[in-house]
């Protein structure tokens, strides 16, 4: 029979005292958020699970999650998903659960191989964060039928439990701001076929451009390009247009940070020149001294109603069941100069 993870087992792998682990893997303050991450992340890949009066304290029954991010995601610049895990891997040990990390790659989505906490009978329910191929997806619940609830992203099946950010009326109410600011030749940056959030503020994007009769050019759907360098680094870019908008909507605070780096070499200025507007509220290392002018998705309220539906999904209780949309809203920064 395999050894029960201690704390203080965390606590000597990473050089730090088991009352650091234990506010760590139950929330509280006193750390930094890189630290926090890692304790949790090493808690998951140990196989910690909280102690019976951990259990006692919540009196209710306790549940290892699994957590399930796509690779593609956890690179330095997604931090999103970063802080995402962590929301979720905080509220679910407020709840008295305990969650476990594990990363998916590329080859295993496309060969369908079923997650190890899933094979490995760990986890008593699943959360999958950030949008994988669907059809590993039904892969996992033809197989498996552990109870799955979606974060940021759902396909609308019809039988899926989802939570997602308002991201059409978020890209929606950006627009209509950069109409009210003057602006009459507003382009979108992002590659809207890589998630539904994306798709769904490009949408949010055009309807605005719909309702104030602005003629949507071709030229003003810009992707993000990569540029692998070497084997295992990689940055992304940009093709500006040739007649260049006076403001762009970015899909989010990351693709701002690339663009932002490409107006800059071509000698244009922000606000000053070229006005932006984006998602997510994150402090990209692109972006300098530019206070954005963003729509922030409270991903603390989504992790929040995700662990809640997935627990009482788990223990078979009733809970909102389909897709719940979260709303969010703007920020007013320094990046949109008035017009006109």
């Amino acid at each position: 029979m395999a050894k029960r993870v201690r704390l203080k087992d965390i606590a000597d792998r990473i050089g730090v005292s088991t009352v650091t682990v234990s506010k760590a893997l139950s929330g509280q303050k006193g750390m930094s958020e890189a630290l926090r991450e890692r304790i949790h992340t090493l808690a998951g890949e140990m196989g910690y699970v909280p102690s019976v009066s951990r259990k006692a304290e919540v009196g209710k029954k306790s549940y290892t999650i699994g957590l399930i991010i796509s690779e593609h995601y956890m690179n330095d610049c997604s931090s999103f998903y970063s802080k995402l895990h962590q929301q979720v891997s905080q509220l679910a040990m407020e709840k008295g659960c305990y969650t476990m990390l594990e990363i998916l790659s590329d080859g295993a989505q496309k060969e369908g191989t079923i997650p190890k906490l899933i094979t490995d009978k760990k986890v008593e329910g699943l959360m999958i964060i950030g949008r994988l191929p669907e059809k590993y997806l039904k892969t996992i619940k033809l197989k498996t039928g552990i109870p799955m609830v979606y974060l940021d992203f759902c396909y609308h099946t019809g039988d899926e439990d989802a939570v997602v950010a308002d991201s059409y009326n978020g890209a929606y109410c950006l627009t209509n701001y950069l109409y009210d600011m003057g602006h009459r030749h507003i382009a979108f940056v992002g590659n809207i076929l890589s998630s539904g959030a994306v798709i769904d503020r490009f949408l949010g994007y055009r309807k605005s451009l719909l309702e104030h009769r602005i003629t949507f050019e071709d030229e003003w759907l810009i992707p993000e390009t990569d540029i692998k360098r070497g084997a295992v680094s990689e940055t992304k870019c940009v093709s500006l247009p040739e007649n260049m908008p006076t403001a762009f909507v970015c899909s989010s605070d990351v693709a701002a940070g690339v663009l932002i780096s490409m107006l800059s070499e071509k000698g244009y200025k922000v606000p000053q020149d070229i006005s932006i507007v984006s998602f997510d509220s994150y402090i990209y290392p692109r972006l300098g001294d530019i206070k954005l002018t963003t729509y922030v998705v409270d991903s603390y309220e989504m992790g929040r109603n995700a662990v809640h539906n997935l627990i009482r999904k788990i223990s078979k209780e009733r809970y909102r069941q389909g897709v719940l949309i979260l709303e969010g809203h703007m920020v007013e920064g320094e990046s949109v100069k008035k017009i006109g």
